[in-house]
């Protein structure tokens, strides 16, 4: 059953309390009519029952002074047996005696017979029948039953003894009953929709305990609400509060880091153009002049780039907290579009950028965060990794997890600096190389947004043999587990095919097919046409082949 509310305006809205009183109460009053009919029926029941025993006796009492002589009936009834049989100072009495010719042997001759009664049974002969019925326009409640003739073949029907009266005694024995039934309930009704109204204000004094409790905070009071007193049933309304007061609290801390590290971060870039503008301002020569706008310039580019590296790293922390939808994608196809970007950069800084291509792999995640999580990978290697050195960008798909590499022989770092490099700032000891030291730390708020894990791994000098990797070397990986089958396994040994920008800048259009090993270091190489595209060689390793890596790598596995 709908409670009530207003239906033209569906904005408005009761209150819990009169949801919850409507609830209770309206059955109650469903309920009470159907009380009133039933308790009228078995009043009725209860009421013409001692008067319906009353007939049946004087229907027998009647009957047993019928006697039969030759076979003819005859009532010997005395005058102070019919007075007595006839008295009732509410009632009125009738009887009457019809042999099986329907003759009136006695009584009220216009007494209504039974409607059928050659249908009686003959086993109910001699048993008082009782039946409501109309006499003089008075509803009447009958007793009557026939009497066996001597000699009765069936052909005849027997003596029909009926007494009958008035209903008034039993109407008003019912109202009575009925009266003492419903009376008290105009008493009750409203006592219990009183008492449900103060239990049900009772009842719900928790959770206005709990309103004002949550009124009373001051604004900036993030806490979680203490679920010492808070009712059971409100524990889940509560928990679900916590949780919006702990993203709230998360989201205002990750603006108040933003604004803090905006703030810190901006100031020495922001006070560097200022000199620089205060400098070039007093130059007169101009080739000093034109050197200080590109001083400017260059710091307006730090700048700049700071700036997107703060907003990269605000939003992986709100899509964090945010918790947003992962969804398919292929993770090698997203990495050889973000690795063709870069290509420019890399053939400037004359560095080998390669793609090792590894099918289709597929998992949940961010196309957007993960696109800038490859970028800011890559520009932290493309940024140490010195002139004529490569990087190699290759995604592998195993059997319970994703591993998104990035590999470099730059600078590297020690295992002291490799648990700090993905904190905020943090910039590498001796580095002389420009950065904000936040890249790093966007690759990893996005890799915990993917449920993954960032690292580097020191690397072993050759395909299948553990040695010591030299201090230099790096890997950097960010892996998840995929929670699609892999559609391809790569084995570190296996054939995979690389599209590396050569550091001579040359375009290599068409080459051969076939796969060559490399004098050098056992490596095998083969071409395919790449179009103007000034990269297009493909490398792997032979089993059991020899091959020195690059001295450092950088990965994401998870």
């Amino acid at each position: 059953m709908r409670s009530l509310r207003t239906t033209e305006n569906p904005d408005i809205q009761r209150s819990l309390f009169g949801e919850i009183l409507d609830w209770m109460l309206a059955p109650l009053l469903f309920v009470w009519p159907i009380s009133i009919a039933l308790t009228h029926y078995f009043a009725n029941n209860v009421a013409s029952y001692p008067y319906d025993q009353a007939l049946r006796e004087h229907v027998a009492a009647l009957s047993r002074q019928v006697t039969f002589v030759d076979g003819q009936a005859r009532l010997a009834l005395p005058g102070l047996a019919e007075v007595f049989l006839r008295a009732d100072e509410i009632d009125t009495v009738y009887f009457h005696l019809l042999d099986g010719d329907g003759r009136l042997l006695a009584g009220d001759p216009e007494l209504p017979t039974p409607a059928n009664p050659g249908d009686l049974a003959r086993g109910e002969f001699g048993e008082a029948q009782l039946r409501d019925d109309e006499y003089r326009g008075q509803p009447m409640r009958i007793a009557y039953l026939y009497l066996p003739q001597p000699g009765d073949t069936g052909e005849r029907r027997g003596v029909l003894v009926e007494v009958g009266e008035t209903t008034e005694k039993r109407a008003q024995l019912a109202n009575k009953i009925i009266a003492s039934v419903i009376v008290p309930q105009f008493v009750i009704i409203p006592l219990a929709v009183v008492l449900v109204w103060f239990g049900l204000s009772q009842g719900l004094r928790p959770l206005t305990r709990l309103r004002n409790r949550i009124e009373a905070r001051r604004e900036a009071d993030l806490s979680p609400i203490s679920l010492g007193r808070v009712p059971e049933e409100l524990r889940p309304l509560t928990e679900a509060f916590n949780s919006i007061l702990a993203r709230m609290q998360q989201n205002v801390s990750a603006q108040r880091r933003f604004i803090a590290d905006a703030a810190h971060q901006m100031r020495t870039p922001l006070t560097g153009l200022k000199t620089q503008a205060q400098l070039a301002m007093r130059e007169t020569d101009p080739g000093e002049l034109r050197h200080a706008l590109r001083q400017i310039l260059t710091g307006a580019d730090r700048a700049s780039h700071l700036v997107d590296q703060l907003l990269a790293l605000a939003r992986a922390e709100a899509s964090d907290q945010a918790q947003q939808a992962l969804l398919p994608l292929d993770l090698d196809h997203l990495l050889r579009e973000v690795v063709e970007t870069w290509v420019i950069r890399a053939v400037d800084k004359r560095i080998d950028l390669g793609y090792e291509h590894a099918g289709k792999v597929l998992i949940d995640g961010n196309a957007f965060l993960l696109r800038e999580m490859i970028n800011n990978l890559l520009d932290n290697a493309l940024r140490y990794t010195p002139s004529g050195g490569r990087v190699t960008a290759r995604v592998a798909a195993l059997a319970d997890f994703v591993v998104l590499e990035i590999e470099d022989n730059g600078p590297g770092i020690s295992e002291d600096e490799s648990l700090k490099v993905f904190d905020r700032f943090y910039r590498g000891e001796g580095t002389d190389v420009e950065g904000s030291g936040l890249g790093l730390a966007i690759v990893r708020e996005i890799a915990e947004v993917h449920k993954a894990a960032a690292k580097f791994t020191r690397l072993p000098r050759a395909c299948g043999q553990e040695r010591e990797a030299p201090p230099r070397g790096r890997r950097s990986a960010v892996s998840r587990a995929s929670s699609f089958p892999p559609t391809v396994r790569r084995d570190s040994c296996s054939r995979n095919r690389c599209r590396r920008v050569s550091p001579d800048h040359s375009s290599r259009n068409r080459c051969r097919q076939a796969w060559t090993p490399r004098a050098s270091d056992g490596t095998m190489k083969a071409c395919r046409s790449m179009g103007r595209a000034p990269w297009g060689r493909v490398e792997g390793y032979l089993p059991g082949r020899r091959r020195e890596p690059p001295p450092s790598r950088v990965h994401v596995q998870a």
